[in-house]
């Protein structure tokens, strides 16, 4: 009745081995072609998002080492130029009329042109660096189509739909409307994006210098109706028919369809033209702190990241390009001397003070320390 160990082996182990060897193949097998799977989806997703990618650098990098980039750019602000050139010709009924049918064929082809654009700006939006944390790809790309220039981009656009949607139209005033595509142009361009960026950072002291100007405005409004509503009822008879007077005189030297004409008026005149002189250099100080400011701020980022890429006391190739890019960027000029002079200073062993070798200075302290040490 006993039953040997081999048999036991042969009659129980075995089965049950082969068994579950085969639900291990099984399953290996189920894991390798999910496995597979995964793997070309990942695939997939990762080709999507290199593509996607490169799309958004090369419509948004906007430096000299993205040759693909920069060729898009200079073509779009062409075609830009080209349809505000367009626009303004169209103005001059004669010159449409004669050559209607190619305007209207160089409006299509340029909405074509702007339509890609716009959508492919909008998918790639995703790959936005610091502005997508935390947010769905629905969330990102509606994100970015709520930012200033996508809405240019959408505006520009706009007109084309909206003659083929609404029938009877205006089309004179979706003409001009078109006109809006110059604004496309403050993409491409450092010196309007530091203009933004001041004005933005400088909105609080624009909005006081405004309420002021406001206030100095109905002032001078007040004072005019007050020498001149009897002698000039026609110009000057109320207080608000007296703005224009006034903010014209504030801004600038008059227009002169409308003027003082007693003694008191001309005299009052005089002293708001002076005033306006002040308060037109009010603003004009701001923005001019302003840039200078936003100047002064985007040198010292790039003198820091500088000084950090000359850490190890040289500056590769690798992070050469990162300082070029970087430089782009900011919208600072071909050569920020304060940086490349302590570049140039140290990668030539030289002080950027004296321009004597730091070598041979060391050398030289060496040896004087020896020699008290004797």
């Amino acid at each position: 009745m006993g039953v040997k160990a081999a048999d036991f082996k042969s009659t129980i182990t075995r089965p049950r081995i082969a068994g579950f060897c085969g639900q291990a193949g099984v399953i290996s097998m189920k894991l390798a072609f999910m496995m597979n799977v995964q793997e070309t989806e990942s695939t997939k997703r990762g080709l999507g998002v290199t593509i996607r990618k490169e799309i958004w650098e090369t419509l948004e990098v906007t430096d000299n080492l993205h040759l693909k980039g920069r060729w898009v750019d200079v073509s779009l602000m062409t075609l830009i130029l080209l349809n505000v050139v367009a626009v303004s010709l169209e103005s001059v009924r004669p010159l449409y009329l004669q050559y209607r049918h190619f305007f209207d064929a160089f409006d299509a082809f340029s909405v074509a042109v702007f339509t890609v654009e716009y959508i492919a700006r909008v998918w790639a939006s995703v790959e936005r660096q610091g502005q997508t944390h935390g947010l769905t790809t629905l969330k990102s790309r509606l994100a970015y189509m709520a930012t200033p220039m996508a809405l240019i981009d959408l505006l520009a656009i706009a007109p084309f739909y909206l003659a083929a949607i609404i029938p009877g139209i205006d089309l004179r005033f979706l003409r001009v409307v078109r006109i809006m595509r110059i604004f496309k142009l403050t993409r491409y361009s450092k010196a309007v994006a530091i203009l933004l960026n001041v004005l933005s950072q400088e909105r609080r002291a624009f909005g006081a210098a405004i309420v002021v100007l406001a206030v100095v405005a109905i002032l001078a409004a007040s004072g005019i109706y007050l020498f001149e509503h009897r002698a000039q009822p026609e110009y000057f008879g109320s207080i608000p028919e007296s703005l224009w007077w006034s903010v014209v005189t504030l801004t600038t030297v008059g227009y002169g369809d409308v003027t003082p004409i007693t003694l008191g008026g001309k005299i009052f005149g005089g002293v708001v033209a002076v005033v306006g002189v002040g308060m037109i250099a009010l603003p004009a100080g701001i923005l001019a702190s302003g840039f200078v400011d936003e100047l002064r701020r985007r040198e010292r980022q790039y003198e820091f990241e500088v000084a950090r890429a000359l850490e190890d006391g040289i500056i590769t190739p690798r992070e050469r390009r990162k300082l070029e890019k970087l430089r782009t960027q900011l919208g600072l000029p071909e050569d920020p001397q304060h940086a490349l002079d302590k570049e140039a200073a140290l990668q030539s062993d030289q002080c950027p003070l004296c321009g004597q070798s730091l070598a041979a200075e060391a050398a030289r302290l060496n040896n004087l320390e020896e020699e008290d040490d004797d």
